[in-house]
């Protein structure tokens, strides 16, 4: 049997390849390992790449080795991909549907449209944190009912008709 080698392009010729920049297939040969063509570069926009056959030859695929098997592996035990709750729901009330206008509880359970039942575990003026399934996540909620010490008060107006100093309107 008479085995004839294939001929492979030499570093610098001009080979087909796929450029998966602008599509075109004439490029010039850059590298090689052993007698495949590793690298070309694009004759159209210049860029380099690895090389790739346009007829769509496939690539030796490596096999896996019959003579060593894998060792089975160890079963672990599953990961929970959240935490429990920090504090526990509340199940003598009913689930309330939520709504940032409303105002809630720690322990109250709501159902929110996008993350499902979950169980509030702060609640602050203006904002609650509630575990849901998916995780954790802050959401708004009504300021009704906070302490008077948190509001703003609107600051006197000055008095702009005196240039040689802003007293507020009333004061001497």
């Amino acid at each position: 049997m008479c085995y004839e080698p294939r001929m492979t392009a030499a570093v610098g010729a001009d080979v087909e390849s796929l450029c998966s920049k602008c599509g075109d297939v004439w490029h010039v040969v850059v590298a090689k390992v052993g007698d495949q063509i590793v690298r070309v570069l694009c004759k159209e926009c210049g860029g380099q790449h690895r090389y790739k056959s346009p007829h769509g030859q496939p690539k030796d695929k490596r096999q896996p080795s019959l003579s060593t098997p894998k060792p089975p592996r160890a079963e672990k035990a599953p990961v929970e991909r959240f935490e429990k709750p920090a504090v526990a729901a509340d199940l003598t009330k009913p689930v309330r549907q939520y709504a940032a206008s409303l105002r809630y509880e720690v322990g109250e359970r709501v159902e929110h449209p996008t993350f499902g039942q979950g169980v509030i575990e702060t609640a602050e003026p203006g904002k609650i944190t509630v575990f849901f399934a998916v995780g954790r996540r802050v959401l708004v909620q009504s300021k009704e009912g906070a302490a008077t010490s948190n509001k703003l008060e609107r600051p006197k107006p000055f008095d702009h008709s005196n240039t040689a100093g802003g007293k507020p309107v009333g004061e001497s």
